[in-house]
């Protein structure tokens, strides 16, 4: 490797999932090892590609097996305490489930799960994360894809 490569910035790339019920609420997961609600996702693998990443995610935290469709948001975090790095976060629209679908949660990440509405789901993310539902939410809606950049609430692109 050159000294090159030695300098170049290493942000850590993650996939979600938009997953609503039949009454348009948003599926979020609660883990045990930070203090907000999240989306079903979380890193991409080496040798994957992120809508690889979001259904390999999907499958393993809830036990869905989902179709990932249209990137809906992309998202630069950075600056959040107790996260050593920078993060490109890419959603997806994965589509709709019943509410009653059964969920099996990934024991040794997650304590909990529910279906929310955009103003609940307010209450248990992150700020970041809550811009990123508003947009994905819009963007599901406009056919578009929204860029968060850092900072919360603020969306380019739309």
């Amino acid at each position: 490797m050159s000294d090159f490569w030695a300098t170049v910035n290493r942000p850590i790339a993650g996939a979600a999932a938009y997953i609503t019920d039949e009454r348009g609420r948003v599926l979020l997961v609660d883990p045990n090892y930070r203090e907000f609600w999240g989306f079903p996702g979380g890193i991409i693998d080496a040798g994957e590609h992120p809508a690889q990443a979001c259904a390999r995610e999907v499958t393993e935290e809830v036990g869905l097996t989902v179709e990932v469709g249209p990137l809906l948001t992309v998202a630069w975090v950075d600056g959040q305490p107790r996260v050593p790095y920078a993060m490109v976060n890419f959603m997806f629209d994965c589509g709709e489930v019943a509410s009653d679908t059964p969920i099996t949660l990934q024991a040794e990440e997650l304590d909990d799960y529910g279906f929310f509405t955009v103003e609940e789901a307010g209450k248990l993310l992150a700020g970041h994360a809550h811009a990123r539902l508003m947009a994905a939410a819009a963007a599901r809606v406009s056919g578009s894809i929204a860029y968060l950049p850092p900072g919360e609430g603020r969306l380019v692109g739309q």
